[in-house]
């Protein structure tokens, strides 16, 4: 059975997580408050900034870079912008 919560990211209800996929406080908060469809947004852009900026998950400094764009992105809605990254166009 899927769960519910108020999804901070999308600003509606949705589709919850199915367990706790962050540890701490912060991955509580992630739990409550963030849906499936905006933690697979969040992991997209993850990807795409350990891949440009080529963290180093080992390393405390860049998990900790890439923490506080995680909660700029879930929660404040901060889009992630990679340096030298062009999105394809539209037109």
């Amino acid at each position: 059975m899927s769960r519910t919560v108020y999804c901070e990211y999308l600003q509606k209800e949705a589709e919850g997580l199915d367990f706790q996929l962050y540890p701490g406080e912060l991955g509580e908060r992630i739990f409550n408050h963030i849906s499936k469809e905006a933690w697979a947004e969040w992991q997209k852009k993850q990807t795409m900034l350990i891949n440009e900026n080529r963290l180093n998950m080992m390393a405390e400094d860049d998990r900790k870079f890439l923490e506080e764009r995680m909660k700029e992105f879930l929660f404040e809605r901060k889009d992630v912008t990679v340096e030298g990254y062009t999105p394809p166009s539209e037109s």
